[in-house]
């Protein structure tokens, strides 16, 4: 199989506050899409998104401080950022609107990027994610409370924001191989379904930035509450992992529930269901944009 970084075009987008982002492209022919990806990861959660026969073309950024992007001077990311961020790469492309994909924090992204832009979004599938208050739902399926949850997590990044100056030369220079990415499937973190080259990729990408950085960004939405659904009129679809810690299955079908006429799908899968289930993740792309009554022929 051809390795997923072979199939990605990067380029530079500047953001409102002058910040330089790596935006990327599959530069296939289709209806456009915009990822809005979880934080600190990479297209290459994205194979099937990435073939050039896909049938969609999509668009997407690297987080700030992440994959090429560069860090804001004033260390400035919040929702705010990203949010502005998600409209320049959509400006750079010359795009208007387009169906936007969001997988775990990045739908919080995705969804305040329709209450406050909804002429740019003509709809959303959100993937192991749910519409705010991220780390409040966090650890939901071993029945951690909200608060506890929230907290716990909180104390984590802080921790790491620390340690991750230490552990920086190790995981930074962690060998990818075919073994090494084997080893992570057995543990069952992600789905064993999962691609050996695909997850490479993603995991080879994913362990160059900082981890303090990392801890930095998860720290950034620890302060967004719920987003308003109740305006939320463009056709979605959330599709939630069985097997997901980071984003509650229940918590998805419960905002799923708010938004009338969503459609909700639970598939046996992690929190990185883009890269275990990425066929079904297509379908489901191909059935928001064919709701919108674009051609997706």
């Amino acid at each position: 199989m051809t390795s997923t970084a072979a199939r990605v075009r990067f380029h530079d987008v500047t953001s409102p506050d002058g910040t330089r982002l790596r935006a990327w492209s599959n530069d296939a022919d289709g209806p456009t899409v915009l990822i809005s990806n979880g934080l600190g990861t990479n297209p290459y959660a994205w194979p099937s998104l990435l073939s050039p026969d896909c049938g969609v073309h999509v668009i997407g950024w690297n987080h700030r401080g992440v994959g090429g992007s560069e860090r804001p001077v004033d260390g400035r990311v919040d929702l705010d950022s990203f949010v502005e961020d998600a409209v320049a790469v959509l400006d750079d492309a010359g795009v208007e609107s387009a169906v936007v994909v969001g997988w775990s924090v990045g739908v919080t992204v995705a969804f305040e990027l329709a209450v406050r832009h909804p002429e740019r979004v003509r709809g959303i599938l959100a993937v192991a994610g749910v519409p705010g208050n991220s780390l409040s739902t966090m650890l939901a399926p071993l029945r951690v409370p909200g608060p506890l949850a929230r907290a716990l997590v909180s104390t984590t990044a802080r921790i790491a924001t620390v340690a991750g100056h230490p552990l920086a030369p190790v995981t930074r220079k962690l060998p990818w191989t075919n073994l090494t990415t084997n080893m992570v499937r057995r543990s069952r973190v992600i789905n064993p379904a999962a691609d050996t080259a695909e997850l490479r990729d993603l995991l080879q990408e994913f362990f160059t930035t900082h981890p303090a950085w990392y801890a930095k960004l998860a720290l950034s939405v620890r302060k967004h509450g719920r987003v308003p659904l109740s305006s939320i009129r463009v056709p979605v679809t959330f599709l939630a992992g069985s097997f997901d810690l980071l984003a509650g299955s229940n918590d998805m079908l419960t905002a799923s529930q708010r938004i009338p006429g969503s459609r909700y799908v639970r598939l046996e899968a992690t929190h990185f269901l883009p890269v275990e289930r990425p066929d079904e993740v297509l379908r489901e792309l191909l059935g928001v944009i064919a709701r919108t009554g674009r051609d997706v022929s």
